[in-house]
């Protein structure tokens, strides 16, 4: 991680992601409000707003990490595909495995597994094509995948308007005694960890709708549909009323079941198809690794 800075020379008041946008060059403005929120950007070693006006002799600190270059190449690799036509894929994605290539995870993602087998789209660049919306590493379940830029744009453009329905399978530590609940708290970068994200004043509106499937002794399986669709969204919103996830090593107590992290499935999708106006709606089976934990808390 570098660190640049700049102090602010103007007896002009001015936004700071306005001026950041003239100061930084090749980042975008929308990616300097999202640096603000998630806490790399600060002023006199402060976090800050996003619509923050800069005062002359302010000193703005600007963490960033130049990104590596990354080759991805094609790879064999087995993956469930539940649908797929000439504009997008819908991947069944197993537990543990990455969906795009990072530093940390150059080959063996579903991305390289994707450009096997079909042409992507080119939106994200060479790293992440045809990845409209990602879920962890750890967590199973349905991924929408775009084929071409005109099916990608517009698939963007319904999960910002909130057109796409998802809903995850979640067993959480906790009995919850109701049977339905909301969680609207915003999310951003954990100041205090940034491998981390928290609720947080500053943070992006992030609302979790939940209802009760099963109870068990000190857990609970929930359904869980996102409204918006912040990074470890369900995670953060459902350690927040205290009822973390199983096995999330994270967000979750040192003391849980073995799952090999978070026990999270993404369950069904549901939207108008981009290009053809048909409805697309399709469910998985929870993964055999849930039921057999499942049945075994029967026991």
């Amino acid at each position: 991680m570098e660190q640049k800075k700049i102090i602010y020379n103007s007896d002009k008041s001015e936004r700071i992601d306005k001026f950041l946008q003239q100061e930084l060059i090749d980042v975008s403005r929308t990616n300097i409000q999202n640096l603000i929120v998630d806490g790399y950007i600060k002023v006199d070693g402060k976090p800050i707003k996003t619509n923050f006006k800069l005062k002359n002799g302010n000193v703005i600190t600007v963490d960033y990490k130049e990104p590596e270059e990354l080759n991805v190449v094609k790879q064999n690799i087995p993956i469930d595909i539940v649908y797929e036509d000439n504009d997008l894929i819908i991947v069944n994605k197993a537990k543990g495995m990455v969906v795009h290539p990072s530093p940390g995870h150059k080959d063996g993602t579903l991305v390289n597994a994707l450009l096997f087998h079909s042409e992507l789209s080119s939106i994200n660049g060479t790293v992440r094509p045809g990845i409209v919306h990602r879920i962890d590493k750890d967590t199973s379940g349905l991924l929408v995948v775009a084929k071409n830029d005109k099916a990608h744009v517009k698939l963007s453009e319904m999960i910002a308007n909130k057109e796409i329905k998802r809903k995850y399978y979640a067993l959480v530590h906790g009995s919850i005694k109701h049977d339905y609940g909301t969680i609207d708290a915003p999310i951003a970068r954990n100041p205090k960890d940034r491998k981390e994200m928290a609720v947080i004043d500053e943070g992006k509106p992030s609302i979790t709708h939940f209802k009760v499937i099963d109870r068990f002794e000190n857990y609970t399986l929930v359904e869980c549909e996102l409204e918006t669709g912040r990074t470890h969204q369900i995670r953060v919103h459902m350690k927040y009323i205290n009822h973390p996830l199983v096995g999330d090593l994270v967000y979750g107590p040192r003391k849980t079941l073995n799952t090999n992290g978070q026990a999270l499935h993404s369950k069904s999708i549901e939207f108008i198809h981009p290009i053809t106006n048909k409805n697309l709606h399709f469910e998985t089976e929870i993964p055999e690794y849930l039921l057999d934990i499942m049945d075994k808390l029967d026991k």
